[in-house]
């Protein structure tokens, strides 16, 4: 496997572009569309909020279908709790893109990202997808990338390859995420393309056996959005036999797709809204695998966990009490906290003042991991956190604005 440049248009036969239409500020892009040059295999991963975006609602349907060949996503407006209103202007957009891509509008997917309750201003996206259209080309995923994002402070992109059933594959991926992430399914939009011949069933199941370590394991701030969406496009152009569950190549494959997830998953979690820190919070000794999901879930969306780690306090209380609360049948007798491989707290006790200092040293680094073990079993899980700082709130009191 290797990393190669080109984003969301590194694997063969995908185009892209992204174009201010008026949904933003200008000069702020807020629309992109993602086409394969020949329709394919399409699976998706969704929001478990019930509240559920018009997009959501649209693709969950398509997504029975099978296959696609476009994806349409807007920023600065959702879409969402918009009622039949905004589930027309959903269905509208698709065809309009259909309709200029010479398409079926139900092989067109959308997204849409932004502020909750506004109608979609459909005037100007009206006026700007023939434009777009027109913009298609093989290195325009970086501008479809550009304008896909909010709160964002920078692009997140990945392109990797690697040689399966003899023929060179890659994966391409885009994603958007800074706030309103947290793990229950893929929290944030993400767009994956690749040029694998596969069945749709087993795209299907490697898109989730890739979002299950990756998007599932980070968390920002606890809220997970209306509008979370995890697509990937298969065209079968890099030539290689179709890809079946069960077989060398289907690992070889989820092996890729999910590396890829990995790469955006940490560029998410890094561009969190405010975030000076990004921690890797591992769990082990637990009885079971969802205990240690749920202790680690419970430390990494703790407030006070993620105040004193923007403070590189080390209080190593906050910790132990966000264990004590996770709902986890826990022995504090046998639990031990360790940070970058210094033991902090042996059977439940700290180990002292020198062990303070040299935490408190640690957490003034950018990145850093925190092991807990329960000392109760072989269940084990790992999530990835950032802090809590001045600048999340000030972004979020003022989002509309």
């Amino acid at each position: 496997m290797r990393e190669i440049k080109g984003g969301i248009t590194a694997p063969l036969g995908f185009l892209a572009a992204g174009m201010h239409v008026g949904i933003k500020k200008p000069p702020l892009l807020d629309l992109a569309l993602v086409v394969s040059v020949r329709e394919g295999p399409i699976a998706g991963v969704f929001t478990r909020n019930r509240v559920a975006a018009a997009p959501v609602l649209l693709d969950r349907r398509r997504l029975q279908r099978g296959t696609g060949g476009a994806i349409l996503i807007n920023s600065g407006n959702a879409n969402a709790c918009t009622g039949a209103r905004g589930l027309a202007d959903a269905e509208e957009l698709a065809a309009l893109a259909a309709g200029h891509l010479g398409t079926d509008p139900r092989a067109v997917f959308v997204g849409s990202t932004g502020v909750i309750g506004q109608p979609l201003p459909m005037p100007c996206l009206r006026r700007g997808i023939p434009a777009l259209v027109k913009r298609l080309r093989p290195g325009g995923g970086r501008e479809a990338a550009r304008a896909i994002l909010t709160t964002d402070t920078r692009t997140k992109e990945v392109a990797l390859s690697a040689r399966i059933g003899g023929r060179l594959v890659t994966v391409g991926g885009m994603a958007k995420g800074s706030g309103m992430i947290h793990p229950d399914m893929a929290t944030m939009l993400a767009y994956l393309t690749t040029d694998v011949a596969i069945q749709q069933r087993t795209l299907q199941r490697a898109l989730v056996g890739a979002v299950n370590p990756s998007f599932n394991c980070i968390s920002v701030d606890g809220d997970t959005s209306t509008n979370d969406s995890v697509l990937c496009l298969a065209n079968g152009m890099a030539g290689n036999p179709v890809v079946r569950a069960g077989s060398v190549a289907a690992a070889a494959f989820q092996h890729l797709l999910g590396e890829a997830c990995r790469v955006l998953a940490m560029q998410v979690c890094r561009d969190g809204e405010g975030a000076t820190k990004l921690v890797q919070v591992d769990v082990v000794g637990a009885r079971t695998q969802t205990a240690a999901r749920l202790v680690a879930k419970t430390v990494a969306t703790s407030i006070l966990v993620k105040a004193a780690l923007f403070g590189e306090d080390a209080n190593w209380g906050r910790i132990m009490a966000a264990i004590g609360r996770s709902g986890v049948p826990v022995d504090p007798t046998r639990i031990r906290l360790s940070c970058e491989g210094i033991p902090i707290v042996k059977a439940g006790v700290g180990l002292g003042h020198s062990a303070e200092r040299r935490l408190a040293r640690i957490m003034q680094r950018r990145e850093f991991a925190v092991t807990i073990d329960l000392g109760q079993g072989s269940g084990r899980a790992r999530l990835w956190t950032t802090d809590l700082s001045y600048d999340y709130v000030k972004i979020n009191a003022s989002y509309r604005s």
